[in-house]
């Protein structure tokens, strides 16, 4: 029998305002609003003679300590920490409570001054919450811009720049937040300052925020300049190509790579500075669907098909994958080898699809299509693979397409 798990919501009313944690001395300011005693003492020392909460200006700045309050929050405290015993139910905190108006704009000026570390930590840990808090953080005006703003300061914490990327990351699928983004660091002036924190980031950042910088990126180009600015700036495209080429394999890192890639490839210089930093020889040793979709995209230009004959791995690796990926996945691979096989008529690349039993599998991909491009591709491939293969036959292959036997 599964225990039930008894959670402990913090009361808001224990929470101060400023610092969004438990008061530990809890004081009330002549306008009735309670905060924290030490953050409110650094409130007023900084020179403020408002409250935080009212914006009332403060005819006194004297504070009543609340000695029930602060009682009540003490045996709160020793609750929740209490250990329970191994057959009770374990006692777990909730998830952050939903913070006010007032409190967002109180981060949001924390998080534009120049020490923003402990208050961006805390509205990332707000927005990861859940999804009512991330859609309450992207209606408040200016919050997308200013924690965009973190990524283009000249002096900031290297840590800085990764929670703000996570924090971005958070928020991508909220509406409009894309074309904010877009807006903001490749519509203006700033968008090298803006790069540069990125790259940054790709190169010396955690596994993590690589990814989600990678997930950024690809969610800025959202029209052919956004993408031909990102990709043409700060050598992104080689720095990129040396993630996937040094990523151990890492299936989320690998697919944000190339996923971004394939976004960026729209033009022909593009395409030709990812086939001259060594794109097909890297997408080879690391077949993806998204591989195959970026192979895809290569393989239209007469350098990518020369690229592709001329990397041994490339043309057998899509032929092994080709009945193991999905529909749209077996039409990019299809696509790579009619480009090279009936178009640049590659004989070395035939004898390897023939070799890898490649007949047999176009023949299943065929029979499987409706009439279209892929099935008139895959005729066109059995007519070069027959005219150029001589001594072929079909080889074996397990389907349950009874039609179609070995010879």
């Amino acid at each position: 029998m599964v225990k039930e798990e008894l959670y402990i919501t913090l009361p808001s009313v224990f929470r101060c305002p400023i610092s969004l944690d438990v008061m530990k001395s809890p004081v009330s300011l002549c306008t009735g609003v309670t905060y924290d005693r030490s953050s409110i003492q650094q409130w007023l020392g900084s020179g403020q003679d408002t409250c935080p909460a009212t914006k009332q200006v403060l005819p006194s700045k004297d504070f009543v300590p609340k000695l029930t309050l602060h009682r009540l929050i003490n045996r709160w405290v020793q609750s929740s920490t209490h250990r329970p015993g191994p057959d009770s139910p374990r006692l777990l905190q909730a998830k952050p409570l939903a913070i006010s108006e007032v409190q967002a704009k109180l981060l949001i000026e924390k998080i534009e001054s120049e020490s923003c570390a402990d208050s961006l930590s805390k509205v990332t840990d707000f927005v990861s919450c859940c999804e009512e808090n991330r859609r309450f953080v992207v209606r408040f005006d200016g919050f997308v811009e200013v924690i965009a703003g973190v990524l283009r300061r000249k002096c900031v914490e290297f840590e800085d720049l990764e929670t703000a990327v996570r924090t971005l990351d958070l928020i991508l699928s909220e509406n409009g937040v894309k074309e904010r983004l877009n807006k903001l660091i490749l519509k203006s002036n700033q968008e090298n300052d803006f790069l540069s924190s990125f790259v940054l980031i790709l190169q010396n950042g955690s596994l993590n925020s690589k990814i989600k910088s990678v997930r950024v990126l690809d969610s800025l180009a959202l029209d052919s300049e956004s993408k031909r600015k990102i990709a043409d700036s700060q050598n992104l495209i080689s720095i990129l190509l040396h993630l996937l080429k040094t990523s151990n394999n890492n299936q989320s890192l690998n697919d944000a790579v190339t996923s971004f890639l394939t976004t960026v490839s729209i033009t022909r210089s593009i395409k030709s500075l990812l086939i001259q930093n060594g794109a097909v020889e890297i997408l080879s040793n690391t077949l993806t669907e998204k591989s195959l979709k970026l192979l895809a995209i290569l393989c239209i230009s007469s350098e990518g098909r020369l690229a592709i004959s001329s990397e041994p791995k490339c043309a057998a690796g899509i032929v092994e994958k080709l009945l193991k990926v999905s529909k749209m996945a077996t039409e990019d691979a299809v696509l790579v080898l009619w480009s090279m096989c009936c178009l640049s008529k590659n004989e070395k690349v035939k004898e390897e699809v023939v070799k890898g039993n490649g007949v047999t599998k176009i023949l299943v991909v065929m029979q499987r299509e409706g009439e279209g491009n892929v099935k008139m591709m895959c005729r066109d491939l059995v007519k070069a693979l027959r005219a150029g293969c001589k001594g072929w036959c079909l080889g074996s292959y397990e389907t349950k397409t009874t039609h179609i036997r070995p010879c």
